[in-house]
């Protein structure tokens, strides 16, 4: 799903939908929403992203650190071939489900704000 600003050029021949006649201000708060839930999200999407890209480095670089990982093997597999598969994808799988409720968060903020208006 996509949110974007109300088309400025939409012509008044197009009828509002029924019980919405309010949603079209003369003042554009609905604009002043929308690009705050823009900026919100990419603000967010942002600092998940480099979040993430700074654990899943670190984690690489504590592993190939410690030499001795390699070496050490659990069930004929690599402790550090272990760490990152069990380690990088629980990661993402954490950083993609926090982010999915930040976003719905600021949607939801969003919605209330639009619909007090």
């Amino acid at each position: 799903m996509r949110v974007t600003a109300p088309r400025r050029d939409a012509g008044a021949a197009s009828e509002p939908p029924s019980g919405r006649a309010d949603r079209r201000e003369p003042d554009d708060v609905q604009g002043v929403y929308v690009r705050s839930l823009i900026r919100s999200q990419l603000r967010l999407a942002l600092t998940v992203a480099a979040g993430f890209i700074v654990a899943t480095v670190l984690f690489v670089i504590a592993i190939a650190l410690v030499p001795d990982l390699d070496r050490t093997l659990v069930v004929g597999v690599p402790v550090s071939w272990l760490l990152l598969g069990f380690g990088v994808y629980p990661l993402a799988i954490t950083v993609g489900v926090l982010y999915l409720r930040a976003a719905s968060r600021n949607e939801a903020r969003y919605r209330a704000l639009s619909e007090d208006s």
